[in-house]
């Protein structure tokens, strides 16, 4: 906690401190006289808020008079010190927020030819930490408050706003920037946000992201330069792997796999390998049948056949047979099983 706020939680703890020591000490006073517990602290609590209903016995002796004397002037005083401090708390904090909200505010300003990144999800993280080591001026447009907390954690200049609004696109500094790269996981929040960045900077570079392989083109109507489709580059990169000589180390467990996962878990999509069925809609299908109906959540890079042989980056007429090994890669949470209708005819994964 920052130096300004630090000193009046301090104070505010010793005076509750204080307060809590001086009910506890007049509450066994009053019972050393021969009070009950409950008219003790009642009577206690009654002289300390002032509030001076009455008294629940009578105070007719010297003791009893000293034990109320010494209530009254240390409890009320503790309790005007607690109230001066709470108001001290809440308007350090107040100023603290007003102070970092400028703070922002002048850094943005003075910002030029930076870069806009909008959504702080998976490849949003990414993408500003590769900024960071590259030494570019990037600002992150975030509207959730934890994702905000958590940039703000990591010294990213940062505001929290609705990229689809206008006026928040226009506070990070879109009129001067750059770039902007909207990596939202909804399209249409993509597609939005590159049509109001594009009138706002018509000399803006503008990269988009695009779930679903239909928005690619929407987005680039909306003004986007360049689109990036996730699964395909994770698709792309795998095939690229599958070719190499090494293939036959490509396998699940080897280090080599570990780092590619990781890479494809930060994009949102996972490796799978799965087999045809005999009796469901899998086998018998061409490849652009099979992705198709998946909607765009998978993509196949390589098919093992019953009888084999291997096919890397399979065309789109070929055609799967059944108990064909599929490697494909897809979104995580197991896309390609959830774009197939038909159950599954054995234990095991299968369409």
């Amino acid at each position: 906690m920052n130096g300004l706020a630090a000193s009046p939680i301090r104070n505010l703890t010793s005076f509750v401190g204080f307060v809590a020591a001086i009910v506890v000490l007049a509450t066994f006073a009053y019972m050393r006289a021969g009070w009950s517990f409950e008219d003790a602290i009642y009577m206690v609590l009654l002289t300390v808020y002032t509030v001076g209903y009455q008294e629940v016995r009578p105070i007719d002796t010297p003791y009893l008079h000293l034990v109320t004397m010494a209530t009254i002037v240390l409890g009320c005083t503790g309790m005007i010190l607690v109230t001066g401090a709470l108001v001290q708390v809440f308007t350090s904090f107040q100023i603290n927020q007003l102070l970092g909200r400028n703070r922002v505010k002048t850094d943005i300003d003075k910002l030029r030819d930076h870069a806009i990144i909008c959504g702080f999800g998976r490849i949003g993280v990414m993408l500003a930490k590769d900024l960071k080591a590259g030494g570019a001026d990037f600002v992150v447009l975030e509207r959730g408050d934890k994702r905000f907390a958590e940039v703000t954690e990591l010294g990213y200049l940062c505001l929290q706003g609705d990229a689809t609004d206008e006026e928040a696109l226009i506070a990070a500094g879109v009129k001067r920037a750059k770039v902007l790269a909207t990596v939202l996981p909804d399209d249409a929040a993509n597609v939005f946000i590159t049509l109001s960045a594009r009138s706002l900077n018509q000399r803006l570079h503008i990269i988009a992201r695009g779930e679903v392989p239909s928005t690619e083109s929407k987005l680039i109507q909306a003004g986007a330069d360049q689109v990036v489709l996730p699964t395909h580059i994770g698709a792309e990169r795998i095939a690229e792997m599958i070719l190499y000589p090494e293939t036959a180390r490509f396998i699940r467990g080897s280090d080599r796999m570990r780092d590619f996962e990781k890479v494809l878990r930060d994009l949102g999509m996972e490796l799978e390998m799965v087999v045809a069925g005999e009796h469901n809609v899998a086998a018998g299908l061409t490849i652009e049948d099979l992705e198709r109906r998946g909607k765009g959540a998978f993509f196949v890079v390589q098919i093992d056949r019953q009888g084999g042989d291997t096919i890397t980056r399979p065309p789109a007429s070929t055609r799967i047979g059944a108990g064909d090994g599929l490697l494909v890669v897809g979104r995580t949470g197991g896309a390609l099983s959830a774009a197939m209708a038909a159950p599954k005819p054995r234990p095991g994964r299968t369409f």
